[in-house]
């Protein structure tokens, strides 16, 4: 699994002009999930995250998580953070995993973090096309493979 991970003060996801998740301070998460991932990267990665000491404390270093703020997390789904551009102009999402596989693991991933103590857990439509709003906040982005996770 892949992670884009952005700290914000608002993020929003809307389909057809609809919002279907908003959340004010927390995290926008992208999502990939690769063909041979499973639960266990999808734990490990939701574990890492919730855990990510990313926000700043009382003495301005960035030293608590979105869980010791109580904030919360937008996940949208995004099989194009597998896009491989190693060849020609269009990218290739044949590592991605297909929809039946990786919508599962999405939602797993969104349970894990519920789990992990990000009491809410907002998310976007899977596979639909899908109008993201973000405030970042910082800005801060964190990219995480679970690939190069110790679990």
């Amino acid at each position: 699994m892949k992670a884009v991970i952005q700290r914000v003060s608002f993020a929003c996801v809307k389909v057809d002009d609809e919002i279907k998740g908003e959340i004010e301070s927390g995290l926008l998460v992208l999502l990939g999930v690769h063909e041979n991932d499973t639960e266990k990267e999808a734990a490990a990665l939701a574990s890492k995250i919730s855990g990510l000491r990313i926000f700043s404390d009382e003495n301005g270093k960035m030293n608590l998580s979105v869980n010791d703020i109580g904030g919360s997390a937008l996940v949208i789904s995004n099989f194009t953070l597998y896009g491989d551009c190693s060849h020609g102009r269009r990218p290739s999402y044949i590592s991605a995993a297909r929809h039946e596989k990786a919508e599962p693991l999405y939602e797993f991933f969104c349970e894990k973090l519920r789990e992990n103590g990000t009491d809410n857990v907002q998310k976007g439509v899977f596979g639909a096309d899908m109008k993201v709003s973000l405030l970042n906040d910082g800005p801060v982005t964190i990219v995480i493979d679970s690939n190069d996770l110790h679990y």
